[in-house]
């Protein structure tokens, strides 16, 4: 399965939505200067455009990416499909994918408040670095089933 990388995103707190970037350097703990990165799970988040026109449409309105908070905005991969150990191969980065969506924080997340509701507790994936790189709209992406 593939697809492309269409946004690459950021933010320096969590619970705000992410501002798409020229390129994002990712390492051992996620992606550099993102409030997200860390020693856990969830190092990198990707929600695909798919997800976000499906929300917007519903909404009545248009979305920037990132405005889930999403690290990396994705087309053609139907990524909610894919499962935890799934691996990604983003450009020369590689990600392990570590979880389908998470609980809503409500009205104690930012996004919730702006947008009035979330896609990232049902479509949003998680995933912890495998290998290092630079990453940039226009990447390929390639889903690699366990």
């Amino acid at each position: 399965m593939n697809g492309k990388v269409i946004s690459v995103n950021i933010s320096t707190q969590k619970g705000t939505s992410k501002s798409p970037v020229p390129e994002i350097v990712i390492n051992e703990k996620g992606v550099n200067g993102d409030a997200h990165a860390g020693d856990w799970h969830r190092q990198v988040s990707l929600l695909a455009k798919e997800s976000i026109e499906k929300w917007a449409a519903v909404a009545g309105r248009e979305v920037k990416w990132g405005e889930f908070a999403e690290n990396i905005t994705t087309e053609g991969l139907t990524l909610y499909d894919a499962s935890p150990g799934d691996r990604l191969i983003l450009g020369n980065v590689e990600l392990e994918i570590t979880q389908i969506g998470k609980k809503c924080h409500g009205t104690g997340c930012a996004i919730f408040r702006e947008v009035g509701n979330c896609v990232m507790p049902k479509e949003g994936i998680f995933a912890r670095v495998l290998k290092n790189g630079v990453l940039k709209a226009g990447e390929q992406i390639s889903l690699v089933k366990k």
